[in-house]
């Protein structure tokens, strides 16, 4: 506004007034932050699907990427998007550009910040032994294509970037008997080497960008495998 040769005063008192006849010179800074949010007001977040989904297109495409493709890439609703535009923005996460395009100027700290706002959606969880094995269990199921599945944790990670042999196999499947049964899998609570986890809904994101490995493996995208790793217990942060 100011290069514009504009006045304007805001409901906050920021204020630039600027004549050349008669010479009159105002000006003031108060805030840069939303008035309307008092201090009992929750701060925006991450958190949730519809945030999840966002974030992953932002950091699972290259950029940048307008509105439109926002929305299109993500599945997520109008309103959801442009909540968490603003929360981004806000947080220094995400920039503007001079087109109307956004980009993440540090997409690791994007993914380290949804990260810590990360809440796994709702979701049913079986533990079981593949009698064989792991690298087993990884054959048959490069060579399963009855059921959506996809591969995280440890044994994902090994495809980019190895750290330790995996002792479990933690696994996204759209319904849990059917896995168990196609992978020739054996229930129970004690010793188990695989995880079957169900998302309540079977359109969730942890299936969204699913990546192929080199034997055929479905793996989980790589975002949603490093935020699962984050999160995890034992040497999982670590990897």
């Amino acid at each position: 506004l100011a290069q514009l040769g504009l006045a304007y005063v805001d409901a906050t008192g920021n204020m630039r007034i600027a004549l050349d006849r008669p010479a009159i010179f105002l000006s003031d800074r108060v805030t840069d932050r939303d008035p309307w949010r008092g201090p009992g007001r929750p701060r925006g977040s991450i958190k949730g699907d519809p945030a999840a989904r966002v974030v992953r297109t932002l950091i699972d495409y290259r950029g940048p990427l307008s509105i439109s493709d926002l929305l299109t890439l993500s599945g997520a609703s109008t309103g959801a998007t442009y909540r968490v535009r603003d929360y981004l923005i806000e947080e220094g996460l995400l920039e503007r550009l001079s087109d109307a395009t956004y980009r993440v100027p540090d997409w690791q700290r994007l993914l380290r910040e949804w990260a810590a706002d990360y809440a796994l959606p709702p979701v049913s969880t079986r533990s079981f032994i593949a009698p064989r094995g792991i690298e087993s269990l990884r054959a048959r199921a490069a060579d399963v294509d009855g059921f959506r599945y996809a591969v995280t944790g440890s044994l994902a990670a090994e495809e980019w970037a190895p750290y330790a042999p995996a002792k479990l196999a933690r696994i996204y499947v759209q319904d849990i008997a059917a896995a168990a049964a196609w992978l020739d899998l054996r229930p129970t609570d004690v010793g188990q080497n695989v995880l079957l986890v169900e998302p309540k809904d079977p359109r969730s994101i942890v299936f969204e960008n699913t990546w192929t490995a080199r034997d055929g493996l479905m793996l989980a995208a790589p975002s949603q495998v490093a935020v699962d790793l984050v999160n995890g217990p034992g040497r999982n942060p670590s990897e």
